[in-house]
């Protein structure tokens, strides 16, 4: 993985004791929270319904057990010993003491960690496959673009203020994991008719209020005209992007209302402006990529023969081996995933206990390495088949092999009205009593893939919009409500969910769900997925069995 050199820390510690001091100086009354508010936003602090909530980045979501013991020292220390994983890979901490958070950012700056452009209207942690440098179906490693970028945004002086906050997404496999289509800008690593490597180039994705599905402006990008064409799609959108209506500020808006091939003309009339004097050098590409080589793999059988009798004589080991696991491109070698989805729990929720004994198994089993998911778990990426059954036990005494990924009780959940201040309603209890559904792991592994997004206001931080299932918590006079949408998705097939129908009072949710999975179980076609049956049908099947019992 990247480290730092001595520019990297420098800026790091210095933005820490920046940081400090302008803390210090809020509580000494000497700045106004209308001054003070940019400043702590731009350093990944919000003042949240019960406490500050702080977002440190994890780049592209990947840790090592250094700064995952950290993380646990932080939750230990300054919180309630936990902290929360989120959809763009970071880790929030919900109980800090205002007047500590300075010395978090510390700690943070001594194993190369920060908080910088985690809110604010600013370029943010860029994302990616959780997946990546191991998958089967990868082109090409897209964590080195990432770290390009985001040593090009980080306190980019032009990009400091945009008009609203801006993500974006990198790809580098067959099968979109990093939600590419529903970023502000998504590359995509393709490759041309001449066998030569390079981006396809999405913009104006989004989800919130105004969710929109983004669009190609250009098909291939060469790798040396990157940072170019980012920083020309980021002036066109400073420069006409919306500040007068900030639900209208975000460049999905600017796209649709100025036409896609206004606003691409726009970019590469601006590109042409710049494209010879922000190359990015092979060179360059070269130097980070060297810090994203293979690890030193084993040469190892593709089978494992006690593995294959562990997985005949242990039904939970053989579950877990199913659903929270995945194929690695090395033989005999797999990903794992470890589920922050167990029951009655609060969905990507992990305490400080768990963190330091993962980093322990990081450093045992997984070269010291783990990574954040889109979906709010985790993965270890290069687990031998010869220690899976092993690794299995310690997971399991953990409460971190929950054998339900990319089942419907794996759900993306956002902290909603429990922590949020923005929040209308509820997600986590909503997940809670989705999962008490399905005390029969039969029942909930027939029902396949399907992805159940919880989202406890309009700004979707949940990604309801996209869910297979998605839940919109609304208020209704004081009262907690909740929309279901049907047919979305953030995969290569991305779509938005269509409306169910009318809102359900909140003790309704679970009942409503069961139709709906009871729905899918009888109308489905022979190995047909939820997502599947759903664009086959419509939705009117669904409606039916839902509000008709009422």
């Amino acid at each position: 993985m990247y480290q730092y050199d001595h520019y990297d820390q420098t800026l790091v510690n210095e933005r820490a004791a920046q940081f400090r001091d302008q803390t210090r100086r809020f509580l000494a009354g000497e700045l106004t929270e209308d001054q003070y508010r940019p400043l702590r936003l731009m350093n990944g602090l919000y003042l949240q319904r019960h406490a500050p909530m702080l977002r440190i980045a994890v780049p592209y979501g990947l840790l090592s057990s250094r700064q995952l013991r950290m993380l646990a020292h932080i939750a230990r220390q300054y919180d309630k010993g936990y902290g929360h994983f989120t959809t763009r890979q970071n880790i929030q901490f919900n109980w800090p003491k205002l007047e500590e958070v300075p010395d978090i950012i510390d700690a943070l700056a001594s194993v190369e960690m920060h908080a910088i452009q985690t809110s604010g209207n600013c370029i943010r942690n860029t994302t990616s496959d959780h997946l990546a440098g191991v998958t089967p179906d990868e082109l090409e490693d897209p964590r080195p673009y990432c770290e390009i970028i985001r040593q090009w945004s980080t306190l980019h002086p032009e990009f400091a203020f945009l008009p609203r906050k801006f993500k974006i997404a990198v790809s580098g496999a067959q099968r979109d994991r990093a939600a590419t289509q529903v970023h502000d800008i998504g590359l995509q690593l393709v490759r041309n008719d001449h066998g030569e490597t390079g981006f396809e180039v999405l913009v104006g994705g989004g989800l919130g209020r105004t969710p929109i599905i983004g669009v190609v402006i250009r098909p291939f990008l060469e790798k040396q005209h990157l940072l170019s064409y980012l920083e020309a799609i980021l002036r066109v959108y400073n420069r006409y992007g919306r500040r007068d209506n900030k639900y209208k500020a975000r460049i999905k808006i600017q796209v649709k209302e100025t036409g896609v091939p206004e606003f691409t003309r726009l970019v590469e009339t601006e590109w042409a402006e710049i494209r010879d004097t922000l190359l990015l050098d092979l060179a360059e590409i070269d130097r980070v990529s060297a810090f994203f080589q293979p690890h030193p793999y084993a040469q190892l059988p593709a089978t494992d023969d006690l593995l294959e009798q562990h997985k005949q004589t242990k039904a939970a080991f053989s579950a877990w081996f199913r659903h929270n696991t995945s194929a690695h491109k090395v033989p005999g070698y797999r990903a794992v995933f470890l589920s922050l989805k167990p029951y009655g729990q609060p969905p990507g929720d992990m305490t400080d206990v768990q963190m330091d004994a993962v980093a322990n198994l990081m450093d045992r089993f997984s070269f010291g390495e783990i990574r954040v998911t889109h979906t709010q778990n985790l993965v270890m990426a290069d687990i031998r088949h010869c220690d899976l059954f092993t690794l299995w036990e310690q997971l399991t005494a953990l409460n971190l092999a929950t054998p339900n990924v990319g089942t419907a009780t794996d759900m993306i959940t956002c902290p909603g009205l429990d922590f949020c201040s923005l929040a209308n309603a509820v997600s986590i209890p909503i997940a809670n009593g989705i999962q008490s559904l399905f005390d029969n792991l039969d029942y909930l592994y027939d029902l396949g893939d399907i992805r159940v997004n919880i989202s406890g206001c309009m700004n979707g931080c949940g990604h309801h919009t996209v869910g297979h299932i998605g839940i919109l918590g609304v208020d209704k006079k004081g009262e907690e409500w909740y929309q279901i949408t049907l047919g979305g998705s953030s995969s290569n097939d991305a779509s938005l969910g269509e409306r169910l129908g009318p809102s359900v009072p909140r003790d309704e949710v679970p009942a409503v769900m069961e139709r709906i999975f009871l729905t899918y179980r009888d109308l489905r076609e022979e190995d047909e997925s939820f997502l599947a049956t759903v664009r086959r049908l419509g939705i009117k099947p669904f409606q039916e069995r839902v509000y008709d019992s009422h």
